[in-house]
């Protein structure tokens, strides 16, 4: 049995190698972005204007003009209009290009129009009010974005802006998640007293689903013969496999045994933790493989604390790294890591988590009532309010 540092380590030198897609535009949302973005041209490509108002010279207004003629009016999206005389203005609107000879806006609520003169009402402009100036983003040619980013619809407003119709991106892995057990009957048949419905499945295809990653959900039972047969097809057709139960040391935990058979080469089996101890990691010809605990807490939390921050890694994502300060005592006598469900909130300027148990690795239903878990270190038993652990969340 590992440490959760060394299956740490392990899992990190161990990394899907995606191939680079080219996606379109509009189906960009939720890849990893896989090159950098360059402007195409200035970010403003003018001065523009950022309020409706009056475009005037502030040198003018700086010389006592307090009362402009106005020559006409700037929308959106047309030429720049021109100031031939420092006692001229124009009306401009948001979003359009202020003329060369003006550097200052003045909005409409600090001026008096009236026979096609402006009057300035305030005793104060200066040059560059309200004008977002030519470049004052991104000048061209200068990188606006950086790979390994996940596209939100942020990048794509920025794709567009740079003329971007294709996007190179990270392909995703397929992935296979696959249940075992006989107790385990689909969610639209009623189960006897004795049986259970998958859930296990549903909720690791959810969870890749937020990472924008789709899955294959499949289903073994526990027969040595067709956990075999069955892994060696899965292997054949997906880059990564995440499996959920028949990895303990149980008489029908064929799971382990199967993998290795198929040339999948372990890299460790059990971890000094709690939930999850029987977690299995391979790997072999090229395919990756997470063997998790079937109770449902188990499952749950080694995904979040394993195979989320490995998916990330392996398309250049920097997992997100973040820590909580416990908000109460709490103790665990087992020297095993442990990680404890918690909820959180914001107090003073920190993360504070509020530890809430639940009731075990088989109590799925309070994982609807947390925010994440903090990892408790196997050093320690007596944990103290005010303490900073490292936290896991799985609720945004």
């Amino acid at each position: 049995m590992i440490s959760v540092k060394e299956a740490d380590d392990i899992i990190h030198r161990i990394h899907y190698q995606p191939a680079m897609i080219s996606v379109s535009l509009d189906h960009a949302l939720g890849m990893v972005l896989g090159t950098e973005v360059t402007a195409d041209r200035d970010l403003p490509p003018f001065n523009r204007a950022t309020m409706d108002g009056v475009a005037i010279h502030s040198a003018s207004f700086a010389k006592g003009i307090r009362e402009f003629d106005i020559v006409g009016v700037q929308p959106a999206g047309v030429r720049p209009a021109a100031l031939k005389d420092p006692g001229q203005c124009v009306e401009i609107m948001t979003g359009a290009v202020v003329p060369h000879e003006a550097d200052a806006v003045i909005p409409y609520e600090d001026v008096s129009i009236h026979n096609g003169k402006a009057a300035v009402k305030t005793a104060e402009v200066s040059a560059g009010q309200n004008i977002h100036y030519q470049g004052k983003d991104a000048i061209k040619g200068s990188v606006v974005l950086s790979p390994g980013r996940r596209i939100s619809a942020a990048e794509v407003a920025l794709f567009a802006s740079v003329g971007l119709t294709e996007v190179k991106v990270y392909a995703t892995p397929s992935v296979a998640v696959v249940s075992t057990g006989d107790e385990l009957v689909p969610v639209n048949v009623k189960p006897e007293p004795w049986q259970l419905r998958t859930s296990n499945g549903h909720a690791l295809s959810a969870a890749l689903q937020t990472m924008g990653i789709p899955a294959s959900m499949l289903h073994l039972s526990d027969n040595v013969n067709t956990i075999a047969e069955n892994v060696r097809r899965i292997l054949d057709e997906h880059d990564v496999i995440i499996m959920s139960g028949g990895v303990s040391k149980g008489k029908f935990d064929y799971v382990p045994d199967a993998l290795v058979k198929n040339g999948v080469q372990k890299q460790f089996h059990q971890i000094s933790q709690r939930p999850g101890k029987p977690l299995w990691f391979g790997r072999g010809n090229g395919k990756t493989v997470f063997a998790l605990p079937g109770n449902p807490v188990s499952t749950f939390m080694c995904f979040y604390r394993y195979v989320k921050p490995w998916i990330e890694r392996s398309l250049h994502l920097t997992p997100s790294a973040s820590s909580a300060t416990l908000g109460s005592d709490f103790q665990f006598k087992p020297q095993l890591t442990y990680f404890l469900q918690v909820n959180v909130r914001f107090e003073a300027g920190r993360l504070v988590a509020m530890p809430d148990a639940g009731g075990g690795s088989g109590d799925f239903t309070n994982l609807t009532t947390v925010d994440g878990f903090l990892e408790l270190p196997m050093e320690k038993s007596d944990f103290k309010s005010g303490e900073v652990f490292p936290y896991f969340p799985f609720r945004t």
